[in-house]
């Protein structure tokens, strides 16, 4: 039996193979934690800047979207008339 593979719960269960030990995982944890703090912020004002960018293509599209309709709409009354 000693030349038999492990079976499926030995290595992916509780305490199988590359399993961490519990004070490992913590201090892991811990140290993420910290990290994510500075990148995170880092992160948001990065997200504003393109969220702001977005909000303005948006706005100068919609805004050309509305001239173009109106141009064609007055094109169309001033010619019929």
């Amino acid at each position: 039996m000693a030349t038999e593979a492990p079976s499926w719960a030995d290595q992916w269960g509780s305490g199988g193979f590359g399993a961490m030990d519990e004070e490992e995982s913590h201090k892991s944890n811990k140290e993420n934690d910290s990290n994510k703090k500075g990148s995170s912020s880092a992160g948001l004002g990065k997200a504003k800047a393109v969220a702001v960018a977005g909000a303005q293509k948006v706005k100068n599209g919609t805004s050309m979207g509305i001239k173009w309709v109106k141009s064609k709409c007055q094109k169309k009354n001033s010619s019929s008339t």
